[in-house]
Order: C-alpha cells, then sequence, then structure tokens
C-alpha cells in the first residue's frame, strides 16, 4: 500500500512539474486580468506576486507572458520609486532577450531619471545640437538666398511702382497687393502643393525660396518706394539740370540717399524673415523647426524645443548686431 501511495504521488509531482511550464495562453490571460484588478484596488504589491508567477520560457518557447509581467512589474516598481527593483526587472528580460528594446528603454530612462537635472539636461543637449545644427544651417541657407532675392525684387517693384507707365505701375501695385494681402503660409502651399496640379512640380527648398522671396520682395517694395519719395524732389530736378537722365539720378543721387532711411525698416523686416522660415517646415523642408518638432515628436522631451529657441535668438541676435554695423556706416557722415 505505501509502495503504491508514493509511486502515486511520484507521478503527481512529475505531472505538475510538466505542466508548470506549459500554461496555456489564457491562464496567463487571467493572471493578468487579476493583476490588473488588484492595480485598480491599489494593491500593488498583490499585483508584484501575480507578475512574478509567470515564468522564464524554455528555450525556443514563446516569451511574450514573460517579457510582459517583468515590464509591468518594473513600471510599478517605478512608480514606487523602486528604482533599483525595476532595474532588475528590466535586466532580468535582457538576460533571456537581449535584443528586447522595451526593456533597454525602459533601462536606459530609469538610469536617467538617476541623474541631476543639470546633467540629463546637457545630456539632452549633446544629443539633440546635430540635427538642430543641421537644420539650423538650412534655415540660415534659406535666409541668405532670401536677402539675395527679395531687395532686387523690392527695388524693381518699388521703381515699378512710382513709374509714370500705368501697366508696369497697375501690375506692381497688384503684386504688392497680392502678396501683402494673403498669408505667407497659403502662398507656401500654393506653390508647392497647387502648381503641380498645373504641371510646375519644384523641390521644397526652390519652393520656400520663391515662397519667401515673392512675399518679401513685396514688403520690401512698399518700404523702398517709402524711402525714395522721401528724397526732396529738388534732388532730382538738380540731377536733370546738370544733365544727367532720370536713371543716372536715380542710381547716382536719389537711392544712395535712401540707405540709411531704409536700414531700420529692412533690418526688421529680415529679422521676421528668420522667424517665417519656421512656416517651410510645412512643405516638407527640414529646417530648424522641423528638426525641434521631430525630436520632440520621437522622445517627448521639451530640450529639443528650449534649444531650438536659443538657436533663433541666436540668429536674431547676429543678425541685429549685423543691421545696426550696416546702420551706422550708412549714415557715418551724419555722426560728424
Amino acid at each position: 500500500m505505501k509502495y503504491i501511495l508514493g509511486r502515486a504521488a511520484m507521478a503527481l509531482l512529475f505531472l505538475c512539474m510538466v505542466a508548470a511550464p506549459c500554461l496555456g495562453g489564457d491562464d496567463y490571460d487571467q493572471l493578468f486580468r487579476r493583476s490588473s484588478d488588484l492595480m485598480a484596488q491599489g494593491d500593488l504589491d498583490g499585483a508584484l506576486a501575480l507578475l512574478k508567477q509567470v515564468p522564464a520560457p524554455q528555450a525556443g518557447a514563446d516569451g511574450s507572458a514573460f517579457v510582459s509581467s517583468r515590464m509591468q512589474a518594473a513600471r510599478i516598481h517605478a512608480a514606487q520609486d523602486e528604482v533599483a527593483k525595476a532595474q532588475a526587472d528590466c535586466r532580468e528580460v535582457l538576460k533571456v532577450f537581449p535584443d528586447n528594446s522595451e526593456a533597454r528603454n525602459q533601462l536606459a530612462a530609469l538610469e536617467r531619471a538617476q541623474r541631476s537635472r543639470w546633467a540629463t539636461f546637457l545630456s539632452d543637449c549633446l544629443r539633440f545640437l546635430p540635427s538642430l545644427a543641421k537644420g539650423a544651417m538650412m534655415t540660415l541657407l534659406l535666409v541668405l538666398c532670401t536677402m539675395l532675392v527679395s531687395p532686387l525684387g523690392g527695388l524693381l517693384i518699388a521703381l515699378g511702382r512710382i513709374s509714370r507707365f500705368r501697366p508696369v505701375s497697375g501690375l506692381c501695385w497688384f503684386i504688392i497687393w497680392f502678396f501683402r494681402g494673403t498669408p505667407l503660409l497659403l502662398q507656401l502651399f500654393f506653390i508647392y502643393y497647387g502648381l503641380p496640379s498645373l504641371g510646375i512640380t519644384l523641390s521644397p527648398m526652390t519652393a520656400a525660396v520663391i515662397g519667401l522671396g515673392l512675399n518679401y520682395s513685396a514688403y520690401l517694395g512698399e518700404i523702398i518706394r517709402g524711402a525714395i519719395q522721401s528724397i526732396d524732389h529738388g534732388q532730382m530736378e538738380a540731377a536733370k539740370a546738370i544733365g544727367m537722365t532720370y536713371g543716372q539720378a536715380m542710381r547716382r543721387v536719389i537711392i544712395p540717399q535712401t540707405y540709411k532711411r531704409l536700414m531700420p525698416p529692412v533690418g526688421n523686416e529680415f529679422i521676421a524673415l528668420i522667424k517665417d522660415t519656421a512656416l517651410v517646415s510645412t512643405i516638407a523642408m527640414v529646417e530648424l523647426m522641423r528638426s525641434a518638432d521631430q525630436l520632440f515628436n520621437t522622445y517627448f522631451n521639451v530640450t529639443a524645443l528650449v534649444l531650438a529657441a536659443v538657436i533663433y535668438l541666436l540668429l536674431t541676435t547676429m543678425f541685429t548686431f549685423i543691421f545696426e554695423k550696416i546702420e551706422y556706416r550708412a549714415g557715418i557722415y551724419e555722426h560728424r
């Protein structure tokens, strides 16, 4: 009798050992539901005890339930400020699955959480600055291209606007009216997304330079027109009296006198241009603002936006200093 009972006990023990690692998915689902109920009730220790019941998988077996249980346990321990236990849960997963990205990211986040705020900020700066610097270079290139195009376009529009030839004057008035009266974002959308329907497809950089160039040419056209017309009419009469043509008088007498009056409003327009380049991120051009937005959406880290703001401030400060120097040089004889 004792022999039979002993053999029966051995058989039962063997069945339990075989069945333990072979729990079905339904059993694990029930276990996870029970642990979720306990967490909802505030019994985190009970939920951890249930999650720890999920064994490590055998070689070749599905380990998704094991990974889920340990990562949930890591999140619970992190919420309880038990960082060492949370790290142990992540390492337990990495011991079985060394390439598990969720455990690696969680472990890295726990290590960052233990650093001081300044150390974390500096680490984030070093991580984000290369991408933001590349975007800032594209922004600077876009600003410089627009600064080359728009003053020339503005001068032509201004001269056409004050021309006595009505068709030219009317056309220049229409350009100013249209580009100052519609949003820059709408103009960029039309050039990049609307022109392809007419058979004209442009790259993001080309569309951005054209859009910004036309918009700022219209604004500069009015600024230059106002500066030209502010010069006393007697200057033109004196130039004509000594035999100069209209073109010579404008080039040698009138326009040079407008430099001093042009610098403050033109400087303001170009400083605004630096900020308006952020709008080209909407036409798939990767400049500073789009780089910052991509980093923020990837890491949900506000440091990327702070660094972008600092770079914009540095750029505007640099251009402000340059235009102040140019303004001083343009009016140097007035300072004597």
